[in-house]
């Protein structure tokens, strides 16, 4: 799995909405546990334990609206999921935990003799380098999609024009009853896309399939930085696709089952 945990306020975290989408939970179930962890903390007086390791923080959805969400440490991370007990659970807090070992270990990393600098900003430097080096690469997978996207357009121009109309994903989800977030982590798990720096994006194998068109933007930050972002719509050929995936697992669109 990709970025399970990063890097906030010079701290490893991960955050409310990656565990609730890994652990398959809604996110809102995710933030009462959190919310009652925090709570018997404050009555056994560890207050300050419960301050360090849980986050309030915000995220902003398709929509533009904005929701609150935790960042958590590992030892936030622990505790919220100690009665997370099934086998399938237990999996995935060990990738958990060995993530937030990789990224201690990375952090660990000497840094090279010509950073002549106080340790506070040798670190914040490393680590907006890190940040910046995902970013790029994050870019160039970004990238490489589009140009296998468009590249049929030499040959099978006209097949491709005969599809017009594109769909998000959260559209094709909402025909089955699902979220974004769960049709998503089905993608991933029937391995069609992964995803990068918080970017969901195709497996090469299917990336010149003719599933999708994409378009990149840029997103400014409150703090006045910029990043890119992909806007990744589904053709009708995509839609027939992720129909196949969803039948075979057993799952039947709305319409079907209320005609059945």
């Amino acid at each position: 799995m990709n970025q399970l945990v990063f890097i906030e306020n010079n701290r490893i975290v991960t955050d409310s909405l990656t565990v609730a989408e890994v652990f398959g939970k809604n996110h809102k179930d995710v933030l009462r546990d959190i919310d009652n962890q925090i709570e018997k903390l404050n009555e056994a007086n560890e207050k300050e334990f419960s301050q360090r390791n849980f986050a309030p923080s915000n995220y902003t959805n398709e929509r533009g609206r904005q929701y609150r969400k935790y960042l958590l440490t590992e030892e936030g991370f622990a505790l919220v999921t100690m009665a997370y007990t099934t086998v399938e659970a237990m999996k995935f807090k060990v990738q958990f935990i060995n993530e937030f070992n990789r990224m201690k270990q990375q952090l660990a990393t000497p840094i090279p003799s010509y950073m002549i600098e106080d340790p506070i900003s040798r670190a914040e430097r490393w680590i907006e380098e890190e940040k910046q080096r995902r970013e790029l690469e994050t870019q160039k997978l970004m990238l490489e999609q589009r140009v296998a996207e468009y590249e049929p357009k030499v040959t099978y121009l006209d097949q491709i024009l005969k599809s017009k109309d594109t769909v998000t994903i959260t559209q094709i989800a909402k025909d089955y009853g699902l979220s974004g977030r769960q049709l998503n982590k089905i993608l991933h798990e029937e391995k069609v896309q992964f995803k990068q720096n918080g970017q969901w994006l195709l497996y090469k194998k299917h990336q010149d399939c003719g599933y999708t068109k994409s378009q990149t933007i840029d997103v400014i930050h409150n703090d006045g930085s910029r990043s890119v972002k992909m806007n990744t719509r589904w053709t009708q050929k995509g839609r027939l696709f992720i129909h196949e995936i969803l039948t075979k697992r057993g799952i039947i669109a709305n319409m079907d089952r209320d005609s059945a």
